[in-house]
């Protein structure tokens, strides 16, 4: 087994050797010397694609639409530019150790989009994330992106990075060579001296992939170095538009953002990178994805006769005080209580007092007994969605 050495064999390590991690090779006594790694180097949170807590599938997002449906963190807008299924698909490059990607499928196209009409993929970031970046000093670190991308529309496709709390953006383009075919693209995006991020939970950098728009986000002239934002800069005059025909899609996986020059992309366990979108996102219910979560683990009390009171802890603490959506043919039915041997269904549901750290329900139901202690249990084909997405 090989063990830990300074400049030469049976020396202990200065501070200096530690720095490079040399080793020893028992066999022929030779050092080999790596980089120290660098945990959680990736900005961008679930690049990989394999955590889908909301479901694996959304068809029909159409009209002026801005939201997170499947892959968690992945924002999608849509503003009058065809209709879409997002997906977590299958289709991996091979070999590369991925086991899912983001796909968009055109269902209905629009091939010539009025002015202010957009079709992108974007992911929001924390302030509090990003200090190390040193944005805003002459000491403003560069970033790197690479990612996986397959589409039959080859073409030039944009990026853009948008420091939100400065109202500056700068611009990068990469070009899918052949059609249906992985390929991996990397852009490098200058450090910005001026304007630091601010130290909180808010929006402080935007990511995004442009997949079409029209002419007030494409008729300037491209902000290829940070400048102060201009709608007319942010997409490349020669960007494909995605929108112009059904047969049109595009998988995207192995999405890295980081300090620096490009480095393998940083796998994490499930379990790590599913407790970094439960920041955000938090599904509870008869879940689309995993099953039953927390389905009958909220206790509580009929503080009226006709409301129980119940909550739910969180299990990691979220990004700010959420908000709760419950999703089901009937919204105000998703619960039934047990109490003194009864059961009752819902009749309307709603938040109670929450934060970072937990959620109460206002369950309301027929007429119980006032004080009477029970359980709130989501109905099967429930589920609640508790965000905290920037």
């Amino acid at each position: 087994m090989a063990k830990l050495i300074g400049n030469a064999p049976n020396q202990v390590p200065t501070n200096a050797d530690l720095g490079s991690m040399a080793f020893e090779d028992k066999k022929n006594y030779a050092t080999t010397s790596s980089p120290i790694y660098q945990p959680y180097r990736n900005i961008i949170i679930n690049g990989d694609m394999s955590i889908a807590q909301r479901g694996t599938s959304e068809s029909g997002i159409t009209g002026s639409t801005f939201g997170y449906f499947t892959v968690d963190r992945w924002r999608i807008g849509v503003d009058n530019i065809g209709t879409w299924t997002m997906s977590q698909d299958t289709d991996v490059p091979t070999g590369q150790g991925f086991a899912s990607s983001l796909k968009l499928e055109c269902t209905t196209a629009d091939a010539s989009p009025s002015a202010s009409d957009a079709l992108f993929l974007n992911q929001n970031f924390e302030g509090q994330m990003l200090q190390y970046l040193k944005k805003g000093t002459a000491n403003a670190e560069s970033l790197t992106l690479s990612f996986w991308v397959k589409s039959n529309k080859t073409g030039t496709y944009t990026i853009s990075l948008d420091d939100n709390d400065n109202n500056r953006n700068i611009v990068g383009t990469y070009i899918i060579n052949s059609s249906d075919t992985w390929e991996k693209k990397t852009l490098t995006f200058e450090g910005d001296t001026i304007g630091a991020f601010d130290n909180d939970n808010n929006n402080s950098l935007r990511f995004y992939f442009w997949l079409g728009v029209g002419s007030n986000y494409n008729s300037g002239t491209l902000a290829t170095s940070w400048e102060n934002t201009v709608t007319a800069n942010l997409v490349s005059s020669s960007n494909v538009n995605l929108a112009d025909s059904t047969s049109n899609y595009i998988n995207i996986t192995g999405v890295q953002l980081e300090a620096g020059t490009a480095s393998d992309f940083e796998f994490l366990p499930y379990d790590v990178n599913l407790d970094r979108c439960l920041r955000y996102c938090y599904v509870v219910g008869d879940t689309p994805t995993y099953g039953e979560i927390s389905r009958y683990s909220n206790i509580g009390t009929y503080y009226t006769a006709t409301q129980m009171f119940t909550g739910l802890d969180f299990p990691v603490v979220m990004r700010t005080t959420p908000s709760l959506t419950v999703v089901g043919s009937n919204p105000a039915q998703a619960f039934t209580t047990y109490s003194s041997n009864t059961a009752r269904t819902s009749t309307a549901v709603g938040k109670d007092s929450s934060s970072a750290t937990n959620i109460g329900y206002v369950i309301t139901t027929s007429s119980a007994t006032q004080g009477d202690g029970g359980i709130g249990a989501w109905n099967i084909g429930y589920y609640g969605i508790i965000s905290a997405e920037l």
